[in-house]
């Protein structure tokens, strides 16, 4: 069922969105004088390697484009990513997907939440986002492992759109069975 569910709702955001795609790539064209989209390998279900799709936002030595800024406030970097759900490399829902260099972190953990496909958004997107720790965010994400569901998924999708609105690093939107995430840069408080 939450593959269904992914599929459909990503089918139906890149037919609603392709305007939006279009505006972007073309803004990324003519301001950045780069190509639109950026590939990158990250690692998924089972520790399997794929290519996953952004619009770009860095030039190559890390420092945001003159779109890159807009586009990683507000998560727009990321809506190419619908396209690596309908291939089944992501869901909707799940641990964002680590990149190879942080791999050797925290095996066990890492372990763990690769044992479901990463998504596009998370319980960790929702509880804190970029101003968490690494180790945070894995908790969160062991967190959604032991928990998820069709009913969870779709409460953490709807609670992404003002998350993704605010253009916060944190957004405290979640039912009172959260773990409770501590501040950044500190040690986790999170029920593991």
């Amino acid at each position: 069922m939450q593959r269904v569910f992914d599929f459909a709702i990503a089918s139906a955001a890149l037919l609603l969105l392709a305007p939006v795609l279009l505006c972007i790539a073309a803004a990324i064209g003519c301001l950045d004088r780069a190509p639109a989209l950026f590939f990158q390998k990250r690692i998924g279900k089972d520790g399997k390697a794929f290519t996953m799709i952004k619009f770009r936002s860095l030039t190559p030595d890390g420092t945001p484009t003159r779109m890159g800024a807009v586009l990683r406030r507000y998560s727009l970097d990321e809506l190419p990513e619908f396209w690596n759900v309908l291939r089944g490399d992501m869901a909707l829902v799940g641990p964002r997907p680590m990149i190879e260099a942080d791999q050797p972190k925290l095996p066990v953990i890492r372990a763990l939440r690769q044992q479901i496909r990463p998504g596009i958004t998370g319980w960790a997107q929702i509880n804190g986002r970029n101003a968490l720790s690494f180790e945070q965010t894995f908790r969160l994400d062991l967190w959604y492992r032991r928990n998820r569901s069709l009913w969870l998924d779709l409460y953490i999708v709807l609670a992404t759109v003002p998350c993704v609105l605010s253009g916060r690093g944190a957004c405290a939107l979640a039912p009172t069975s959260r773990p409770k995430v501590a501040q950044a840069r500190k040690p986790a408080n999170a029920t593991t």
